[in-house]
């Protein structure tokens, strides 16, 4: 594994720097935050992030993609990371992006990826059940009425659900509501007669909805791969956006850190800059050579995506597990060395905290890949 990044990745992980640095600073998630705003991202902000081709980095050239590969969306969201931007990333280019592609018809494909390339498509994975991710629970039934299906359930936790311009539903045809087998899923239409979409706020902000599918249409058409064979996709597409978010986590963590360590240099206590303070060092030291291990894990996770090793299911939960305990230490650690200052909304190390709480349960936190680890490693 390559641990240097060619001219090429650190040209774009400068263009990604640069442009969240300007436009779309951590004051964007404050204003999209005090205003309520309606939809919860900056779309024109979007629309120039899908023409300096951010959105289309895992898409191929033929459908308007730069196909960078993961590696690169890995940097972007690196970057992202480290000023809190409300994106469509995670929803619309990990999430469903990555589904239409493994699963996705040439028709599907062309129609699909085109606009999500060209930032003209918003989309959402209806996947959760329950208060906590549990992938193989699926409750929502479709059942085949000729040509077409009915889908009745619902579903929690559905990112950036209420502006969404379509969905993926992952909804079972066959089996047991843990059943591994017997899950499929179905591209749908929001405005589609019997869809609710409620719309939620999560603790950091950002945009999440609840949906009811109630005795819902969609054509056979609507099929995406194959019938009661969604689980095996479901695996890969659920890995490739733990990976992801994992380096989106790395941003955060490192952003806090060297805000944290620019605040130890200049606050003085007792007449003296507390960054002299032996205990605080030793603390910032090993926060660092924490640091340094996450991003070797991350970078080794976005290799085994994009070379398709074979571990990517262990990369991934290593990946997203001990991202996850590492932003949570990060992010108490800085809070609390910022001292009562720190628990103000003032400083922007709360929202940081809030935001490492969202993406550590996201997609499974660090105790349930740490569980699913030792079940892929036959401990």
């Amino acid at each position: 594994m390559a641990l240097v990044l060619t001219e090429e990745q650190q040209l774009l992980r400068d263009t990604a720097t640069q442009f969240f640095q300007e436009r779309l600073p951590i004051a964007n998630l404050r204003k999209l935050r005090d205003t309520q705003d309606q939809t919860g991202f900056d779309r024109a902000a979007w629309k120039e992030m899908s023409d300096l081709g951010f959105a289309g980095i895992m898409i191929s050239e033929k459908y308007g993609g730069t196909d960078f590969g993961p590696v690169g969306l890995g940097l972007v969201l690196e970057q992202a990371g480290r000023t809190l931007a409300a994106t469509p990333l995670v929803s619309t280019v990990l999430l469903c992006g990555s589904a239409v592609q493994l699963a996705g018809n040439a028709t599907q494909r062309q129609d699909i990826l085109s606009a999500i390339a060209a930032g003209d498509r918003v989309m959402a994975l209806a996947l959760e059940e329950g208060p906590h991710h549990n992938p193989t629970r699926i409750a929502t039934k479709a059942v085949a009425e000729g040509s077409s299906y009915r889908i009745t359930g619902a579903k929690t936790f559905v990112l950036d659900g209420h502006v969404a311009d379509q969905l993926v539903v992952v909804a079972r045809t066959s089996g047991g509501d843990n059943d591994r087998s017997g899950i499929t899923l179905f591209l749908v239409d929001p405005k589609s007669e019997g869809v609710k979409v409620t719309r939620t706020r999560m603790v950091d902000s950002r945009n999440a909805a609840n949906i009811e599918f109630r005795n819902v249409a969609v054509p056979g058409t609507a099929v995406l791969g194959s019938v009661d064979g969604g689980n095996d996709v479901l695996e890969e597409v659920l890995d490739i956006a733990r990976i992801g978010l994992a380096a989106e986590m790395l941003g955060l963590t490192q952003e806090v850190f060297d805000t944290t360590l620019a605040y130890l240099k200049e606050r003085k206590q007792f007449g003296k800059v507390i960054g002299s303070f032996q205990a605080l060092q030793h603390r910032m030291a090993t926060l660092f050579a924490e640091i340094e291990l996450c991003r070797s894990v991350v970078l080794d996770a976005l290799s085994a995506l994009e070379g398709r090793r074979n571990d990517v299911p262990q990369v991934a939960s290593l990946a997203k597990s001990r991202l996850s305990d590492i932003a949570t230490l990060m992010t108490n650690e800085g809070l609390q060395m910022h001292g009562g200052m720190g628990m103000t909304d003032q400083f922007d190390v709360g929202l940081f905290m809030k935001r490492a709480r969202v993406a550590a349960a996201s997609f499974g936190d660090g105790n349930f890949h740490r569980d699913r680890y030792a079940t892929l490693e036959g401990y």
